[in-house]
């Protein structure tokens, strides 16, 4: 599948693409099956992908980062997705958490936590989901009440990403009214929040290094200082604005993951002997991959189309849900397409391709469950 460039990519992004592609094979590749053991990643390797320069490219050089744009994310999560790997949760600390902070955070608040997420001595997370509910934000329970100068934090967060080891976790709460206008987002510094505690480690179907927790607030207090935004009730239409760039971000790693899954099993049916001749002069498995591979150009294609539009200013949310929820899709169909190729070898862990489908089911949950990206694209229409 040579001979495509991603017309957002240039010389400087493929020089983080390369960067960011060693990283992940001398520093993350090798240790996958340990990561999975201990269900995250050695402190040092956020440490290690801050010192390269490789988190928060795209956030301003005078908060610590890289002064680049989308694009040069982009450029670190293919390489990431390229390689197969679900350890490093690049996509919340560097493309998520950060532009919180950078585009509602007070200058203070930027000046603390930005120049610390770039260089991984500070890991962020986001937490979002509750147990009484996922995608519908609307009906959030977690309640921070304001005591003096201070907010009073009390709920149950689900599934959070880097759960243990994030010393910043961005908090939706309610400070207000029921629905979305009664929603804020809070900074809760880990070091400084007694009454933060996180449960073990979720035993997930796949992406086993990651550190995805249950967290629990009783009656954590926090500066109001550190509400992100000028004035209480701003989180929701604050999350509305970010969730697309999310949204893409998980696009593009699904898409270079489908694309690898390709590779992987042209390789394998070409060197693999069955029935007398590799398994590649079977027909059947010629035309399989042959669909594959152009229903994975095809959703390039509209990924680029889509990274173009976010670096002018000009993707809209139903059109990075249809990014997503179409990516994602395609990764599950792909890699179970795939997978089968292998035969049995395809459900050992070991390999690449099994780690791969592991991976891929929870994307359509994530980032807002694939139904839900469905009804938000109908709602545009």
């Amino acid at each position: 599948m040579g001979g495509y460039h991603s017309p957002w990519a240039d010389e400087e992004t493929h020089q983080v693409g390369r960067l960011a592609r060693s990283f992940f094979e001398r520093s993350v590749l090798p240790h996958t099956q340990r990561f999975g053991a201990q269900h995250r990643v050695d402190r040092e390797t956020w440490t290690e992908a801050g010192r390269l320069g490789l988190l928060c490219p795209s956030i301003p050089q005078e908060y610590g980062g890289g002064g680049g744009t989308f694009a040069h994310e982009a450029a670190v999560l293919w390489e990431q997705g390229r390689l197969a790997d679900d350890c490093l949760p690049y996509a919340i600390h560097s493309t998520v958490v950060p532009h919180y902070v950078e585009r509602y955070g007070s200058e203070e608040q930027k000046r603390r936590w930005l120049p610390a997420l770039a260089a991984g001595t500070l890991v962020g997370a986001i937490a979002m989901s509750e147990p009484s509910g996922g995608s519908d934000l609307k009906r959030v329970r977690t309640v921070a009440r304001r005591e003096g100068d201070h907010y009073v934090i009390s709920g149950a967060k689900s599934f959070v990403t880097n759960g243990s080891m994030a010393g910043l976790v961005l908090v939706v709460a309610r400070t207000g009214e029921q629905g979305a206008h009664g929603l804020s987002i809070i900074g809760v510094e880990k070091e400084h929040a007694t009454g933060l505690s996180h449960g073990g480690p979720l035993k997930k179907i796949g992406q086993h290094g990651q550190d995805t927790r249950e967290l629990f607030l009783d009656d954590v207090r926090v500066p109001v200082e550190n509400l992100i935004g000028e004035s209480e009730g701003r989180g929701f239409a604050q999350l509305m604005a970010q969730l697309p760039q999310e949204r893409l971000a998980i696009a593009v790693g699904a898409v270079a993951q489908a694309e690898y899954a390709v590779e992987l099993a042209v390789r394998y049916a070409k060197e693999r002997t069955a029935f007398g001749g590799p398994l590649w002069d079977l027909q059947n498995t010629r035309l399989t991959l042959a669909d594959c591979a152009t229903e994975v150009r095809i959703a390039r294609v509209f990924l680029d189309h889509c990274v173009v539009r976010h670096l002018s200013g000009g993707l809209d949310a139903a059109t990075a849900s249809q990014s997503k929820y179409h990516s994602t899709d395609l990764l599950s169909s792909v890699a179970d397409r795939c997978l089968q190729v292998f035969g049995g070898y395809g459900y050992v862990l070991e390999y690449p391709i099994a780690r791969i489908y592991a991976g891929a089911r929870v994307q359509r949950i994530y980032g807002g469950a694939n139904e839900v990206m469905r009804e938000l694209v109908a709602r545009s229409m």
